[in-house]
């Protein structure tokens, strides 16, 4: 789900140390450092609102890349209510109110509900196991959660500042695993992240998805906001699980 104006490439050459310097740490402890606190930030934050236009690359059998561009609205009250609607060439509705959780396709005319009752952290993890549904930005917010996989990350860099749509940001480059990710998070006020880029190396074609994010803090939400009442005409089918041999859970 996750296109961009083509942009001039900088590349920065970084100069090796000087005999008896020492070399910089493959992970700068103040690279994680900011992770980790923008994941507590953003675990914090009961109530907020993120639009997002997230623009990526398709690539095809001959190794031609397509670029393509979907915008996302994620609606957040916690501890156990989403809604997420999505905007592109196959645009997609999300509803959790805490006890059932609704995919819609309005393009299809098609809904799929299934209980469930955990968190938002725990929802996400479902849908990407059992079903292969993957939420836009999921990946932000896992980092404020106790069981967040820093371990798993092999290399950490600042690399600076730069303006996003005018917010300054420190420019932090991760890799980890078969992804190279960048993350820009505000400078000053609240540690929010406002860009994110994702480099896939498993693909030798290295396709990339780069996110613009932007916040609303603690917005005012309806009751009924998260809960899925169905159109008329709409049709309920099941929704798939993702492996032939796993169980319905």
């Amino acid at each position: 789900m996750l296109a961009l104006l083509s942009l001039p490439c900088q590349v920065t050459a970084q100069t090796p140390p000087a005999p008896g310097q020492q070399a910089a740490p493959a992970v700068d402890p103040q690279a994680i450092e900011a992770l980790r606190g923008m994941g507590r930030f953003l675990e914090q934050q009961k109530r907020f609102e993120i639009r997002t236009t997230v623009m990526g690359e398709r690539v095809l059998a001959d190794g031609q890349k397509l670029q393509h561009t979907a915008r996302a609205t994620l609606e957040v009250e916690r501890p156990r209510h989403l809604r997420i609607l999505t905007e592109g060439r196959k645009p997609r509705e999300l509803f959790y109110n805490g006890q059932l959780l609704t995919l819609y396709s309005p393009q299809l005319g098609e809904y799929s509900s299934v209980p469930f009752d955990g968190s938002l952290e725990a929802l996400v993890e479902r849908l990407e196991q059992y079903y292969g549904v993957e939420l836009p930005l999921a990946d932000l917010f896992i980092w404020g959660s106790p069981d967040a996989p820093f371990q798993r990350i092999s290399s950490a860099m600042y690399a600076g500042q730069a303006d996003v749509d005018g917010v300054l940001c420190d420019h932090y480059a991760f890799r980890q695993g078969k992804a190279d990710w960048q993350l820009w998070i505000a400078a000053e006020g609240p540690p929010l992240p406002r860009k994110l880029a994702i480099t896939y190396r498993g693909d030798e074609a290295r396709p990339q998805s780069v996110s613009l994010i932007d916040w609303k803090l603690s917005p005012a939400f309806s009751g009924q906001r998260f809960t899925f009442v169905p159109p008329a005409g709409a049709r309920q089918v099941v929704l798939p699980v993702r492996a032939a041999d796993a169980k319905q859970p």
